[in-house]
């Protein structure tokens, strides 16, 4: 019988040696610990140095991921990258691959911003469930400190690098127990990381533009109202499909964004707080790679056992996103 199921099995994660906390954050611009830990619960946050590109963090937490699944990099069928800050504009996924001697995973980038891990785990258990592929590595990963300006007090609190990793493999039974996904682009306005160009006239009536990306801009307190609006929500659907209640959820991953959306979004579905798990103070908000980094680290610490259900939901740019109900391990 063919398996048409799929399993979570592993998990790792990456982050740089730099950290940068709000205190050496006031020097370079006019803000204070006390200010930004109040708003967002953020204390400090993880920044790539020149020397550490997305593949590097991205080739680190799979290598993990891979090894706490038990498989060789050899079995991998798919590599599927979650970014919005790829090496390279064509997509940085075939670099991980061959970083990793994944000989025959086909790889690709996808993009969906903060709700990117979310998107690429449903993404990539549709391609085990037809049966095309049997093991997949999904990696979340962002070094968005390329883009953000350091003198918007607005948003350069927010950001920090990093990488998580999972492997997803065909399994009997499905793990991924329920999950829904949203766009609205004519909100697309409120957070940014918009290309600039000037024109540029190659001959006479031929134009065309040179430009390069802007820093990040976003709307803050819009951001934030459409996040605890549609965050319980999404995970409402995710659980109907689900065929669950909310009290069955173990553990509640949402995107590390701000402490304030964890703390609302628990509220509004009458989550605990001991089923939140939160790890922003120290990163900040490594959008992609937000979700995977406090899975793994969760799994680590041995909060997270194995057949605990998980929700998780993802939300951002685009505007994005998206929620997912699945339970740990085999």
């Amino acid at each position: 019988m063919q398996n048409l199921g799929i399993a979570i099995t592993g998990s790792g994660s990456a982050v740089p040696a730099t950290s940068l906390d709000n205190q050496s954050l006031s020097e370079l611009v006019e803000t204070s610990d006390e200010w930004v830990t109040t708003r967002t619960g953020i204390r400090q946050r993880r920044l790539a140095l020149p020397s550490e590109s997305l593949s590097v963090l991205a080739t680190a937490a799979s290598r993990q991921a891979i090894a706490s699944a038990g498989i060789a990099a050899s079995d991998l069928d798919l590599i599927l990258l979650a970014t919005s800050t790829s090496d390279d504009l064509f997509g940085t996924a075939c670099q991980i691959q061959a970083e990793l001697g994944a000989t025959k995973a086909v790889a690709f980038d996808l993009t969906a911003a903060c709700s990117g891990f979310v998107f690429g785990l449903v993404t990539a258990a549709q391609y085990i469930k037809t049966g095309v592929f049997q093991n997949v590595l999904l990696i979340g990963a962002d070094i968005l400190s390329r883009w953000v300006d350091w003198q918007d007090r607005g948003t350069c609190v927010l950001f920090g690098d990093g990488a998580g990793a999972i492997v997803l493999q065909a399994s009997k039974s499905d793990r991924l127990l329920g999950f829904a996904l949203k766009s609205d682009g004519t909100q697309n306005h409120q957070l940014n990381l918009s290309y600039a160009a000037s024109s540029q006239e190659l001959l006479p009536g031929v134009n065309i533009t040179k430009g390069t990306y802007q820093p990040i801009t976003m709307n803050g307190k819009e951001i934030y109202r459409f996040a605890v609006q549609k965050v319980p929500e999404i995970i409402d659907k995710a659980l109907f499909q689900a065929n669950l209640s909310v009290d069955k959820i173990d553990w509640l991953i949402l995107h590390q964004a701000n402490q304030r959306i964890l703390d609302a979004v628990a509220q509004r579905l009458n989550i605990p707080q001991h089923k939140v798990i939160s790890n922003l103070a120290q990163y900040g908000n490594t959008s992609a790679a937000s979700i995977p980094l406090a899975l793994d680290e969760a799994v680590r610490q041995d909060k997270i056992k194995p057949n605990d259900i998980i929700a998780t939901s993802g939300f951002g740019a685009g505007l994005t996103w998206g929620a997912a109900i699945f339970q740990w391990g085999r």
